[in-house]
């Protein structure tokens, strides 16, 4: 698999094995998630996270001025290595390429070598900065805080790159020998074929690889900053409002709202949908602009998106835009297979039988924090055959499942439950969408 910035990233933070640290997810964002950077989170659900967006400010700037700043702490470099290197040679039989004789190789070298460096501002010099005024102008994310419609944060705590380095991949295949060319003039071929591949990210100096935030609290005029409370797993009973019950109630109701648009908006949002799935920046980039307020221009099927927000047709009652943050958040949950996934299982109408799948799954192993086999009904197994199941499969796989084609015993995994989640919700809102 090639090495993205994203893998990079989490890769990083389980090596540092740091508490709450949080792995970049893009590097065009990676300048903006510096020290004092203030994020954003709208939170659409409460059963899968939300992406933190950069608003584009520092806290040092919603603030009055001229006021000392803490020094920050900066760690020594940090070195970090991870290769992988393979090689594969095989001598294929006289049957295996039209009864001819084929030796083949196989290498792919990739892998990141980066020097990080934490800087941190401790919470004793943080505390210098509470309760200090804010500017009487104020940009329009601390208004939607003060009124409770989106959380705020602060990055405390941000691993930087300390120079310029690229991420390289790269892979060869070198096929030689003879080949049976063709049945008819049983005329053979020898030679030597040959193809390489070579991929490089540059990663800039500087650049954040993680960080640790805190909940920015903004009361009257000034600001101060808290940690989130994060309840303790291993028991089995299920938090109040947390359990599959309410999953699904938050989804369906969801899904009857999508249901009320107009037949005609919800084909061009599913349409323009099943573009973008093969583009996660494209629906990242959606997901920001509906975030942030910035409903202006956007080429392609997300403008498309943009456009049918504006439509008269719209019914008032339904909160169009936070329909579609609801969907996207969901999707940027699963993992970039899993959205080509969904593009075919879109075109194959497959997504009913797939929800219902997803929801035999999580509604009787939600409560469990640990490892334990369950079976899948056959019933529900018998309409996806072929290649249908084979993408059902790898949909669930992709969320941590310990699958075999088929084979519908499994295990259950407190790992999988919020991409199992997220997915439920994707299904049930696309599957509205298609059917429209």
């Amino acid at each position: 698999m090639p090495y993205s910035f994203d893998w990079v990233c989490k890769d990083v933070v389980k090596k540092l094995q740091g508490k709450d640290l949080s792995p970049v997810t893009r590097l065009s964002d990676a300048m903006k998630f510096r020290q004092f950077a203030i994020l954003q989170r709208t939170p659409q659900s409460l059963f899968w996270k939300s992406e933190d967006t950069p608003v584009g400010y520092s806290l040092l700037q919603i603030l009055e001025p001229n006021l000392p700043v803490p020094d920050p702490e900066v760690s020594a470099p940090i070195p970090l290595k991870h290769t992988v290197s393979q090689k594969l040679k095989a001598n294929t039989g006289v049957n295996a390429i039209a009864e001819g004789s084929v030796s083949a190789a196989y290498v792919k070298s990739c892998g990141y070598e980066i020097e990080v460096r934490c800087i941190s501002i401790p919470d004793s010099n943080l505390e210098s900065l509470q309760n200090r005024k804010l500017l009487d102008k104020q940009p329009s994310f601390v208004q939607d805080c003060r009124m409770g419609r989106k959380d705020l944060y602060v990055v405390t705590e941000a691993f930087e790159v300390t120079k310029d380095t690229v991420l390289e991949d790269s892979s060869s295949i070198d096929l030689s020998g003879k080949a049976l060319i063709s049945q008819v003039a049983k005329a053979q071929a020898q030679g030597q074929w040959q193809r390489e591949t070579t991929d490089s990210v540059p990663i800039q100096k500087g650049a954040v690889v993680a960080y640790k935030k805190k909940q920015l609290v903004i009361e009257n005029d000034t600001c101060d900053w808290e940690i989130s409370y994060i309840p303790p797993i291993g028991r089995i009973e299920e938090p109040f409002q947390l359990d599959f019950k309410h999953l699904q109630s938050e989804v369906s109701g969801n899904t009857g709202q999508l249901a009320m648009l107009p037949k005609d908006v919800q084909e061009v949002v599913s349409s323009s949908l099943l573009l973008m799935l093969s583009d996660r920046e494209n629906l990242y980039d959606l997901m920001n602009k509906l975030e942030l307020d910035q409903l202006g221009h956007m080429d392609g099927p997300g403008g498309v998106i943009l456009d049918q927000l504006r439509q008269d047709s719209i019914p008032p009652w339904i909160d169009f835009r936070n329909l579609l943050l609801y969907l996207l958040q969901a999707l940027m949950v699963l993992s970039d297979t899993q959205l080509k996934l969904l593009a075919q299982s879109m075109e194959k109408r497959l997504l009913l039988h797939q929800r219902e799948l997803v929801k035999s799954i999580l509604q009787p192993n939600f409560k469990y924090p640990w490892n334990i086999p369950f079976t899948l009904q056959p019933q529900l197994l018998a309409p996806l055959q072929g290649e249908g199941l084979a993408i059902t499969y790898e949909l669930l796989m992709e969320c941590g499942l310990k699958m075999e084609l088929n084979n519908p015993r499994s295990t259950w995994d407190l790992e999988a439950k919020m991409p199992l989640s997220a997915l439920y919700g994707s299904l049930s809102f696309l599957q509205q969408l298609v059917e429209a």
